[in-house]
């Protein structure tokens, strides 16, 4: 490992030497020195992943993370492994132009080495979904591919819009959205789940803790008394398992299964997140 990074040191200068640069600040303002045309992209986070390639970015991608599930297209690429701790040797194999990663996503320590090994890291910090939005443009411009993003976002705000109008007016439906169950870990304030499950006509019990996934006590649950749980498909978490915990099995969704499903796509902070909401606004307002 030791004499791949020396051999990397060594040829870096020549390596970007054959590349135009610009500056860019990225969503942890930062500024980094981007190539005009990156073409050796790996993406550290599946999310990221997901919304290069919906602006067309997809064909300079070289390699990927552990965890990627969209687009299907992207899963013909080699994986750089964890999205916490991803081999340094491997991404020094794939000699990328740029790295794109995510705070707190991906580990610190990584994302300083990579910088030191000097390849371009610009990160995207999305919150809410503004902040997909938000982070699609930022992708766009880190990529060089701007006016693509702009494109992707505004069909998304359209999309967006759709829905809001066809749930506006109707009844609200209430729900407890449990991310673990041991120890209770759920969404708040800010957090895009939070954000997806109003924009599709519902509300989440919890989106007054201003934390993102916040810790609760089941007491505290069965006060905001939930009319359904959100669970996500295929998940840790089943209603059945539910029903043989005490605190839980007091809450009438449980007792009497009242359930909502949505896919895994509802995890990630890009494109598809849009595609799991239009199908929420279908459940809870069919």
């Amino acid at each position: 490992m030791k004499k791949l990074i020396v051999l990397y040191l060594l040829l870096l200068p020549a390596f970007f030497s054959c590349f135009a640069g610009r500056v860019a600040k990225d969503e942890t303002a930062r500024m980094v020195d981007l190539p005009d045309h990156p073409h050796r992209i790996i993406c550290l986070v599946p999310s990221i992943t997901d919304s290069v390639f919906s602006i067309g970015a997809g064909a300079d991608v070289v390699a990927i993370s552990d965890y990627t599930k969209y687009p299907a297209e992207a899963l013909s690429r080699p994986s750089v492994g964890s999205i916490m701790s991803p081999s340094m040797e491997t991404i020094l194999s794939l000699h990328p132009d740029l790295i794109l990663g995510m705070p707190h996503a991906n580990e610190q320590a990584s994302l300083e080495e990579l910088e030191h090994l000097g390849i371009p890291v610009y990160l995207v910090d999305p919150h809410g979904i503004n902040g997909i939005l938000h982070s699609i443009v930022s992708l766009g411009v880190a990529t060089d591919h701007e006016r693509e993003a702009q494109a992707e976002v505004a069909h998304l705000q359209r999309r967006i819009a759709a829905i809001r109008s066809r749930v506006a007016g109707k009844g609200v439906v209430k729900v407890f959205a449990p991310i673990s169950y041991d120890p209770p870990i759920t969404i708040g304030k800010g957090a895009f789940i939070t954000e997806i499950i109003a924009a599709a006509g519902g509300e989440s019990i919890t989106d007054d803790i201003n934390q993102e996934w916040p810790h609760i006590s089941m007491e505290a649950v069965v006060a905001r008394s939930p009319e359904a749980l959100l669970l996500v498909r295929g998940g840790r978490i089943s209603v059945d398992t539910l029903k043989t915990l005490p605190g839980w099995n007091e809450l009438p969704a449980v007792r009497m299964s009242r359930v909502y499903f949505v896919d895994k796509r509802v995890e990630f902070p890009s494109p598809v997140a849009i595609d799991a909401l239009e199908d929420l606004a279908r459940q809870f307002h069919p």
